[in-house]
């Protein structure tokens, strides 16, 4: 009787990082970003740069939204020792409504990539997803909004981005990135939930739960909520509905 195959690991691994380094590269940051889809609070941008000389695997990593927020929350620790250097950066609601939405990703990724060149300069850039709105050369489209002025606190990504379909699922320093901005942008929802518990941010975290829209609703959109969006449970006319988590 042939035994059953074994399954292959689903976990996500430094193979796709390690492949930049036939080219010379040494230090590669991977990058993810959190709260796309919510309609209150910042969109946030998590970068993980590890060093390919010296960097080994790391256990227990997965894509933000697979893992317990107590699970989340006691990698971060062993993240921030694993990498080289780490950063979250954001960008808030009204950043959003006025810079859109890919502007503010670029705002937050930015304020990140600053942090990071404190320590080091990565070679290259591991982007989850199929558009780069990270690099220096998306900068005059995406702040067209802003006349053209970059946003307070960010530094452009000089380095070449490499996006990924599902990076944070196969990405090692990609699923770190997206670790760490989930904890630290659902940590920044549980504050701001105490200045307006009506709308239960530390549950929600600021997504579109029915139960948020009611709030919206029966109180009104607070501050922190990106208002050019579609945010009750009533349609308005030019206010896009975004429902997706991440």
């Amino acid at each position: 009787m042939t035994a059953p195959r074994r399954k292959r690991s689903t976990a996500p691994n430094l193979t796709f990082e390690k492949s930049f380094g036939a080219d010379g590269h040494r230090y590669i940051a991977g990058c993810d970003e959190v709260g796309r889809g919510a309609l209150a609070g910042p969109v946030s941008v998590g970068i993980v740069v590890v060093d390919l000389d010296a960097t080994a695997g790391l256990r227990g990593v997965r894509d933000s939204k697979l893992l317990p927020a107590s699970q989340r929350e006691a990698l971060v620790p062993r993240i921030r020792r694993w990498s080289v250097a780490s950063a979250v950066g954001h960008a808030t609601a009204a950043e959003v409504d006025g810079l859109g939405l890919m502007a503010a990703l670029r705002a937050a990724g930015s304020r990140a990539w600053a942090d990071v060149l404190e320590t080091v300069t990565p070679d290259v850039v591991v982007l989850d997803g199929n558009h780069d709105w990270l690099s220096a050369r998306s900068q005059g489209e995406l702040f067209q909004t802003d006349q053209g002025a970059p946003p307070v606190g960010t530094i452009a990504c000089s380095a070449p981005v490499h996006t990924k379909i599902k990076a944070d699922l196969t990405c090692l320093s990609v699923a770190a990135a997206s670790v760490l901005a989930k904890v630290e942008r659902d940590a920044l929802m549980v504050t701001l939930a105490a200045e307006h518990p009506a709308f239960s941010w530390d549950v929600n975290k600021g997504y579109a739960t029915e139960a948020h829209r009611g709030s919206i609703d029966a109180v009104g959109p607070s501050e922190y909520h990106r208002k050019t969006w579609r945010l009750g449970s009533v349609d308005r006319p030019g206010m896009p509905r975004i429902d997706i988590e991440g």
